[in-house]
């Protein structure tokens, strides 16, 4: 499954930029993120937990920004083990455009699953993905432009 959309951040670009590569700011948008740290260049370790259905996990794993075309596009891919809950691999192409003074950012993310979590159905791992993607993008835009509850 590709999940497309897309965001209207009121910033700059340069600073909708250093915000989508900061990864503090990534661990805070990251729905059950428990830590991120920096293990190499655009390379950082991830503990999260999620919950598929039935089926909840904590996924130890990493996230690499791969293809980076500072200010304007990257790539994120994070790959993520859950123990017997199974895996989870992933990618978002996030692109930034200037519009105005602020930003559009625009991403398309796909995901693979596999283990426990894959026989819950397709149906309901795609729906979680698809969620899971558009929370991070809006909380993302809303920690950007300081409208964070």
């Amino acid at each position: 499954m590709e999940i497309v959309g897309e965001q209207l951040i009121p910033r700059p670009q340069s600073v909708t930029w250093s915000s989508i590569t900061d990864p503090q700011v990534l661990k805070a948008c990251i729905q059950g993120c428990e830590s991120m740290d920096k293990v190499a260049d655009n390379e950082y370790a991830l503990v999260m937990s999620a919950k598929v259905g039935p089926v909840s996990a904590k996924f130890k794993g990493k996230i690499t920004l791969a293809d980076v075309d500072a200010p304007n596009a990257y790539t994120l891919i994070f790959e993520g083990q859950g123990g017997v809950a199974g895996f989870a691999k992933g990618q978002a192409n996030v692109r930034l455009s200037p519009e105005g003074e602020a930003t559009r950012l625009q991403y398309t993310a796909k995901a693979t699953i596999g283990g426990k979590l894959a026989q819950v159905g397709s149906r309901l791992v795609d729906g979680v993905a698809k969620k899971l993607a558009e929370n991070f993008f809006t909380k993302f835009n809303e920690h950007v432009s300081g409208t964070t509850n």
